[in-house]
């Protein structure tokens, strides 16, 4: 089968790479210049299932009202909203219900669970070598956090994740260069979670993909996909149509712009979120691994010779404007936790500021399978989770596209959820 995928970052490349692996001939367009240059360029990389869950859920309304408030609130809506925008969070605020969050809940961790096992098995079998550490820890500042976070201490026992509740000088035994001068409770560590960079498992997988014969087409936009023929897109700049046997969206927040004329609205937004990341200094003042600081929602990875920090959720604005306020706080938390750990002292020279574009769905998963038109296929809207459900997304559409049931149930995961 002639397939067409349209978005080379991670879920366009393992879906690519999947389809390749089945069998099928393979093009992808990307509007960029490489892979992986937009949500995907410097996301966290954290690899937690376990606490992969939605953003909507009972009582969190509330608490994104209290944040607005806050100097270093991980929650900020940038004024004033679109009309698009508007909608999304009516119908984020209804999927708050305790029943849908619930439903929605299982449906992420099981496509969570099992993408981290086809992560590792795509990471031995295919021998990719990319920046990556075991372990993941969430620090709790006081007593108030340790409250907070007992109802998802909960959502790990009934997953079956592995997990151990330590006093601060347990947490320091496993990151030892945490500040001494920065007083805190404690922790949650969780050994079987960990840490990897995204991009650099894009650009070789990619690779793989080639090696296949998945072709790609850099700096190629998408116009249009057809009316009247879905496997059919129109490139900008190109006289003729090219045709395909199926066609792949998963091209980001450009997913819903393309599919809107197909009459397949998608409630999709941006909710943006920001990282720093800095050479490491000195290698005994770094984190060993991946830690997230649960009151300010901020992680700090250690991502081979380099520290990355990120964190923020931020509904309106634009790309381009990055919030001051947000990047200051993932300076503050890094310079609390590990003062000593990135260059980062000449106003910047060394350290990238990225700010990235989540895809995400008012009410948590991502919609993949069938469009319902001839020959168009879905695999979007993975939001802030894209690198933990990217390689399981990818195994499932493709054994879907090839008529087979996938490994996992797949209920609610597809578009008719929408309805």
């Amino acid at each position: 089968m002639r397939v067409a995928v349209i978005g080379a970052g991670i879920i366009g490349i393992t879906t690519a790479y999947e389809l390749a692996a089945d069998g099928h001939e393979v093009t992808v367009f990307e509007r960029r210049s490489a892979a992986a240059e937009e949500t995907s360029f410097a996301n966290a990389g954290v690899v937690a299932p376990g606490y992969v869950t939605p953003w909507a859920a009972p009582g969190m309304p509330g608490k994104v009202m209290r944040h607005l408030f806050s100097r270093h609130a991980p929650v900020k809506l940038a004024l004033p909203l679109s009309g698009a925008e508007l909608s999304w969070m009516w119908r984020w605020y209804r999927a708050c219900k305790l029943e849908t969050y619930l439903a929605n809940r299982a449906r992420l961790q099981r496509l969570a669970f099992y993408s981290r096992e086809r992560l590792h098995q795509l990471t031995a079998s295919l021998q990719l070598d990319y920046d990556r550490s075991p372990g993941y820890v969430v620090l709790l500042r006081g007593e108030k956090d340790s409250r907070m976070i007992q109802p998802g201490l909960q959502v790990l026992r009934d997953a079956g994740v592995a997990f151990r509740e330590i006093n601060a000088d347990e947490v320091r035994k496993i990151e030892p260069a945490i500040n001494t001068d920065t007083s805190f409770l404690g922790g949650i560590h969780l050994p079987d979670d960990e840490v990897a960079n995204c991009r650099q498992f894009a650009l070789l997988l990619k690779n793989e993909a080639q090696k296949l014969g998945v072709r790609f087409e850099f700096n190629t936009a998408v116009a249009s996909v057809n009316r009247s023929h879905a496997a059919t897109v129109s490139i900008a700049g190109e006289a003729s149509p090219r045709s395909f046997d199926s066609v792949v969206m998963c091209a980001g927040l450009a997913s819903a712009q393309l599919l809107k004329p197909l009459g397949l609205k998608i409630p999709m937004v941006a909710v943006y979120g920001y990282s720093i990341s800095a050479p490491i200094r000195e290698p005994l003042n770094a984190p060993r691994s991946a830690l997230m600081d649960e009151r300010y929602k901020v992680a700090i990875s250690r991502l081979g010779n380099r520290v990355r920090v990120a964190g923020s959720a931020e509904l309106g604005g634009s790309l381009e404007r990055k919030r001051a306020a947000s990047i200051q706080t993932l300076y503050k938390v890094l310079h609390d936790w590990f003062p000593g750990a990135a260059q980062h002292s000449n106003l910047g020279a060394h350290v990238q500021e990225w700010k990235g574009a989540r895809p995400m769905l008012p009410d948590g998963p991502p919609i993949i399978g069938n469009s319902g038109l001839p020959g168009l296929w879905l695999n979007l809207g993975h939001g802030s989770s894209g690198w933990a459900l990217s390689c399981g997304s990818a195994r499932a559409l493709a054994d879907l596209m090839a008529g087979k049931v996938a490994d996992i149930d797949m209920e609610g995961l597809g578009i008719s959820r929408l309805a």
